[in-house]
């Protein structure tokens, strides 16, 4: 599901978790680029246990609503690699993300940011995971 591109041209990212919001996004690129509405068939968005973030795997006759630009194209997507995770479960719900967690997540996401720019900083793993579990004991 991945389009190819050379070094100078731009990539069309489908998001369907918290890069839909546009806050998130922001805190990220310090911009947020065009995007609207999009779908991706055959594919289905699960929550994961312990996790704010949704994965997507493929799933016959389903569909994830997403963000991209809006014409039929080519995209990149995380996708999922075990299909038989128990902690995969139910519909990841975009709303209740909004109204529960878009509001740490946001803060967490500008600390995460602020520490990968320092000069000593971690991996961008070991930096999430520092935060991640900050979050989970909260």
């Amino acid at each position: 599901m991945a389009a190819t591109a050379n070094a100078s041209s731009l990539h069309n990212v489908f998001v369907y978790g918290t890069l839909m919001a546009d806050e998130v996004v922001r805190t990220i690129l310090k911009r947020v680029p065009p995007a609207s509405p999009a779908v991706l068939n055959d594919y289905h968005r699960f929550s994961i246990k312990g996790r704010v973030y949704p994965a997507i795997l493929p799933a016959e006759s389903k569909k994830v609503k997403g963000r991209d630009k809006s014409e039929k194209l080519l995209a990149n997507a995380y996708v999922w690699s075990d299909k038989n995770d128990p902690n995969l479960y139910s519909e990841w719900d975009f709303e209740e993300w909004k109204r529960l967690h878009k509001k740490d997540f946001v803060t967490m996401t500008l600390g995460f940011m602020d520490d990968l720019e320092q000069p000593d900083s971690k991996t961008r793993v070991a930096t999430y995971e520092s935060y991640f579990h900050q979050g989970q004991s909260a």
